[in-house]
């Protein structure tokens, strides 16, 4: 059942139906807080454009069960019973590296891109909510989507533990401004193609690589050593890095990867 133990772990690292071996949970089972605020008027996520992430975006198989990652925008609509996970995995890794946190409106879905945004419908009390999928799961038979307890508490599903639902792909364009999405975006890519240990040499290949792949090149020294790392990039758009990445692994550069760092978002005036 097991794909490999570290793929494993950030596969299903918010899943409340997925069995765990390893111990880096305080709690056995999953349940609710003893205290909780009050939920009763929590706001749908908002929709809007963000590149997917680079993790829990692949293909994979669990228990002999392939699964393939819905691509582009294309229209999802699916039925089945919606469960949801709660003080077990609060505070702990999602699928795609973010931290779950039970207040917040998100959910765990087998094979739509992280992250996206779905239309979550009751249909046994006809109500709605929108929830962010950043996560992997629910691998019960029948099950389609974890929701988190807010987004559960929201569809007056945590009464019953699972319920019937519809869940609606909500498709989010990139805007034709950059700047309406990448201000969002706190993250920023290179593609990392090699390490010299002159600065002189660094420069000079950074030259040639600029004009090899027609795109900034930046040097990046190591903390501890004389080590410099030249890097294509930097790019906001992670589908760019990834396009960059790939045409770097055709050429010269097989083992090139993708590094992602926090930006520095300029003050508006």
């Amino acid at each position: 059942m097991r794909i490999t133990p570290l793929f494993l772990v950030l596969l299903l690292a918010g899943c409340s139906s997925a069995p765990q071996t390893d111990d880096r949970y305080a709690l056995a089972d999953d349940v609710a807080p003893t205290t909780t605020p009050s939920l009763d008027h929590i706001e749908d996520a908002q929709p809007r454009y963000e590149p997917y992430s680079l993790a829990g975006n692949k293909d994979y198989t669990l228990r002999g069960q392939h699964y393939t990652i819905v691509r582009g925008n294309q229209a999802f609509v699916q039925t089945g019973d919606a469960s949801w996970y709660g003080q077990k995995f609060h505070g702990h890794k999602t699928s795609n590296g973010e931290i779950y946190d039970m207040y917040s409106m998100t959910a765990a879905h087998k094979t739509l891109p992280l992250p996206s945004y779905v239309k979550v419908t009751n249909t046994r009390n006809g109500k709605t909510a929108i929830v962010r999928v950043n996560d992997r799961g629910p691998f019960h038979e029948g099950r389609i989507i974890d929701l988190s307890m807010a987004a559960a508490t929201k569809l007056d599903v945590i009464k019953y533990g699972t319920a019937p639902v519809k869940i609606e792909l909500i498709r989010v364009d990139k805007p034709a401004n950059p700047d309406e999405w990448q201000s969002a975006n706190p993250n920023e890519y290179f593609v990392q193609l090699a390490a010299v240990t002159n600065m002189e040499k660094a420069q000079q290949t950074a030259k040639t690589l600029e004009k090899e792949f027609n795109t900034p090149i930046d040097i990046k020294k190591a903390d501890n050593a004389e080590i410099y790392r030249l890097r294509l990039g930097p790019y906001i758009d992670r589908d760019e890095a990834m396009a960059q990445r790939d045409k770097a692994k055709s050429a010269r550069y097989p083992q090139a990867f993708i590094i992602t760092s926090t930006r520095e978002l300029e003050p508006k005036s």
